[in-house]
């Protein structure tokens, strides 16, 4: 970990996997604990309120290219790592997932061992297709890849 500072554009590749691999997209639902006002809309307490992170995540006002594949969105003009706002894959606010830390760091970690010691293609012959299959996360479709060892 001690070498992420030095790695911008893989925490860029990382994230940037995040942003468009978002798994949850309408997040966990949650329930009102009282009366509530928000951006003028009336919410009882006890209402179940389920956040659209998808909307977040593909944003044309936040992402310069929301329906491509850009690190270069999480990278400044000279090229160092850019925390942007509207990256919320974990959720948002006081319910955001208690593990964020832990998980960002694992995921820095296990995609950095596994480009370290892999070469990871499609088989020939094969195309990928990056779309996935909605159900109560959004998935990967399955497909077939080219490991070697480097």
């Amino acid at each position: 970990m001690a070498d992420k500072p030095n790695m911008p554009y893989t925490e860029a590749v990382v994230h940037e996997i995040q942003r468009m691999g978002n798994i949850v997209p309408l997040g966990f639902p949650k329930r009102a604990c009282k009366d509530t006002v928000l951006g003028g809309f009336f919410i009882p307490k006890g209402t179940t309120v389920t956040t659209n992170l998808s909307s977040v995540l593909n944003d044309k006002s936040e992402w310069e290219t929301p329906d491509k594949f850009n690190p270069g969105h999480f990278l400044d003009n000279q090229g160092q790592f850019l925390k942007k706002d509207a990256f919320l894959p974990f959720s948002a606010g006081r319910r955001v997932c208690v593990g964020e830390q832990l998980a960002r760091m694992e995921l820095f970690l296990f995609f950095t061992s596994l480009l370290q010691c892999f070469t990871i293609s499609p088989c020939p012959g094969d195309e990928l297709d990056l779309e996935g299959q909605m159900g109560f996360t959004y998935s990967p479709k399955p497909y077939r890849m080219h490991v070697t060892s480097r």
